[in-house]
Parts: C-alpha cells; structure tokens; sequence
C-alpha cells in the first residue's frame, strides 16, 4: 500500500499533468494566432492526451483510498518563436515529465507498492512515446529549415493526428 508521502508526490504529478495540458494549449493558441491550424490541432491533441494521463492519476489516487487534492497551475509562456522552438520546448517538457515519472517509478520501488509499480509503467512506456514523437517533429521541423512551402505542407500532416481512444 502507498504511504501518504506517495500519494503527495502523486498529487504533485497529477498537477504536473495538468500544467502539460495548459502548456500545449498555450502552444496551440499561438499556432492559431500564426494560421499554423495543423500545429494547432497537434497541439491541441497532445493537451488532450496530457488532461487524460491527469486523470488517470486522480482515480488511482482515489482507487487506492488516497485524496486528490488539485494545486494552481503555472500560467505558460504565450510566445513561442518558430515552430522548431515550440517543439523544442516540447521535447525538453516531456523529458522532464518522464524523469519526474522515473522518480514515482523508484519511490514506489523503494515501498515495495506493487500496485504502483505496475500503475506506473504505462506512464514509463507512454514517455518513450511522447518524447520519440516530439524527437521526431524537432528532426522534421530541421530538415524544414526556412522553407515556407515545406513548412505549411508539414502543418497540413500534423493536422491528421488523432487523439488516444481512451483520453
């Protein structure tokens, strides 16, 4: 069984899931206001995904007789430079995700909560997901360069992105 200490961290995660929700939103508003519409719904999809994994997180709280208790969210940044920016920041939040992840995984470990060990390791194998997508988009956004043509192309694929059934 989880300490309460676990379920404090997991708490602090859910609010972490949250903010990643808000920050993809925040991206997405500025691919609208740069008539990007295709990032904008990538963006938009992920924010999505992000509000899916936060729930996930409150019912196990409360599936483990724990007690969700939600904190103030950071507001995002609204500017975001080029899109190759934007994805950058992108990547660099997931890896923080999945560290902060990595540590529920240890903490976890270190109790001997089983049940949160198994919880858990969707989130590990969802983190190798995400980082590889928004790895891949960063790549694609570099071989783009300063083409305009390339670029809006680009934005007419990421448009086709879906959303995970289960969010």
């Amino acid at each position: 069984m989880a300490t309460n200490d676990l379920y404090e961290e997991m708490n602090n995660h859910l609010n972490k899931e949250l903010y990643s929700a808000y920050l993809y939103l925040a991206m997405a508003a500025h691919f609208e206001s740069e008539n990007l519409p295709g990032f904008a719904a990538w963006m938009n999809a992920q924010a999505k995904e992000e509000y899916g994994h936060a729930r996930q997180f409150w019912t196990y709280i409360y599936d483990r007789g724990g007690k969700v208790t939600l904190l103030a969210i950071d507001q995002p940044p609204s500017k975001y430079g080029s899109p190759l920016d934007a994805f950058q920041q992108a990547l660099a939040h997931e890896k923080e995700v999945t560290e902060d992840i990595h540590k529920l995984y240890a903490r976890a470990s270190d109790e001997k909560d089983y049940a949160s060990q198994v919880f858990l390791q969707s989130f590990i194998s969802e983190q190798v997901e995400e980082e590889k997508m928004a790895s891949q988009i960063v790549d694609t956004l570099k071989l783009v360069g300063d083409s305009t043509a390339s670029l809006l192309m680009y934005d007419r694929e990421l448009a086709q992105r879906g959303v995970a059934p289960n969010v």
